[in-house]
C-alpha cells in the first residue's frame, strides 16, 4: 500500500487521464502530489527531466503525459507521434529507475494491439500482426514504452505496471471540431443542436461500427487500484467489457442531450475499424471492475458541456 504523505509525481496532470489521476488520489487523502505544466517541465528534454528527479525524489510516478491527437494527426505526423513520445517515456521511465522509484504506472492505448487481432482482444495479442496504419507511430511508441518499463523490470527488478485502456472519454476531454473524437464529437453536435432546434443532423459513415467507451475516471480508479496492488509488469487491459455501434452511441446521446430531430448517416464517409473489443477479464480477476455505466457517463459528460 502506498502511504498517504508518499511523494507522487503525474505526468500530464492537465490531460484528461492525468486530471482524473490527481482527482483520484486527491480524494483519496493523498497531498503530496508533484506535477509540472509543460512550460514548467518539458518532459522530451532529458537534462531537464534528469534535474527534475534528482531534485523532487519522487517515490511513486503516473506516466499519463503524452503527445495525442485524431487519427489526421496521426496519419499527417507520424514522425512527431513516434519520435516525441519515445522521448517523454525514454526520459521519464529512465530516470524513474535510476532515482529507485517504489512503483511506476504506464499508461497506453488499445491502438498496440494489431488492426485484424480477433475480438475480444486479449493482452497476448500483442505484437502478432500488422498495427492501424493511421496511428502506428504513436502505436509503435506505447509498446516501446510498455517494453522498456517490462525489461527493467525482468532484469532489475523495476516496480512498474502497464495498462492499456480503451476509448476513453468524460471529463476534461478534447471538444475542438476538427480533432476530437467521435464521443465528445457527438456530445458537442447533439447539445448544440438540441439547444439550437436543428432539425436534422448527418454524421459520418453508417453508424455500424462497434466500439467500447470508459469514463476516464474509472480508469484513476484502475490506476489507483493496481498502484496499490499489484506488482506485476505485464500488461493489463482496462476496458468497459461491452460495446454497442456507433448508431446506438449516438441515439443514447441525443436523448440524453434532448435532441428531438432525425439522425441521417452518410454511407459515403469511412467507418473505419468494425471493431474494437478489449478482453479486460485479467483485470477483473485481478479485482479491478468498471463502475460507471455508459448511461450514467453520457449524463454527467453532458452536464459537464453545459457547463463548460
Amino acid at each position: 500500500m502506498m502511504d498517504k504523505n508518499a511523494k507522487i509525481f503525474i505526468c500530464g496532470h492537465r490531460g484528461m487521464v492525468g486530471s482524473a489521476c490527481l482527482r483520484k488520489f486527491q480524494k483519496e487523502g493523498y497531498t503530496n502530489i508533484v506535477t509540472r505544466t509543460h512550460a514548467e517541465l518539458d518532459l522530451r528534454n532529458q537534462a531537464a527531466v534528469k534535474e527534475f528527479f534528482e531534485c523532487e525524489k519522487p517515490e511513486y510516478v503516473i506516466l499519463a503525459g503524452a503527445k495525442v491527437g485524431g487519427i489526421m494527426a496521426n496519419k499527417t505526423h507520424p514522425a512527431e507521434f513516434l519520435l516525441e513520445n519515445l522521448e517523454i517515456q525514454n526520459n521519464v521511465i529512465n530516470q524513474s529507475f535510476l532515482n529507485k522509484v517504489k512503483k511506476f504506472c504506464f499508461l497506453g492505448s488499445s491502438c498496440i494491439y494489431p488492426c485484424k487481432a480477433q475480438q475480444p482482444i486479449k493482452e497476448d495479442y500483442l505484437l502478432t500482426g500488422p498495427l492501424e496504419p493511421t496511428n502506428e507511430g504513436y502505436a509503435l511508441a506505447k509498446i516501446a514504452g510498455y517494453k522498456l518499463c517490462y525489461y527493467l523490470a525482468k532484469q532489475y527488478g523495476f516496480n512498474a505496471v502497464s495498462l492499456m485502456p480503451c476509448n476513453l472519454y468524460g471529463t476534461n476531454d478534447n471538444y475542438d471540431p476538427e480533432n476530437s473524437h467521435v464521443f465528445p464529437a457527438f456530445i458537442r453536435r447533439f447539445v448544440e443542436a438540441a439547444a439550437n432546434n436543428t432539425p436534422e443532423i448527418t454524421l459520418w459513415g453508417t453508424g455500424a461500427p462497434l466500439r467500447e467507451f470508459l469514463h476516464v475516471d474509472d480508469v484513476a480508479n484502475a490506476v489507483y487500484f493496481f498502484m496499490q496492488n499489484h506488482n506485476d509488469p505485464e500488461v493489463v487491459n482496462i476496458g468497459y467489457g461491452s460495446d454497442i455501434t456507433i448508431k446506438e452511441l449516438a441515439e443514447m446521446i441525443a436523448s440524453a442531450a434532448g435532441y428531438k430531430g432525425k439522425i441521417l448517416w452518410d454511407a459515403s464517409r469511412p467507418d473505419g475499424m468494425y471493431r474494437k473489443l478489449m478482453d479486460s477479464s485479467r483485470a477483473h480477476e485481478l479485482g479491478w471492475q468498471p463502475q460507471i455505466t455508459l448511461e450514467e457517463g453520457i449524463r454527467r459528460t453532458i452536464m459537464e458541456y453545459k457547463a463548460r
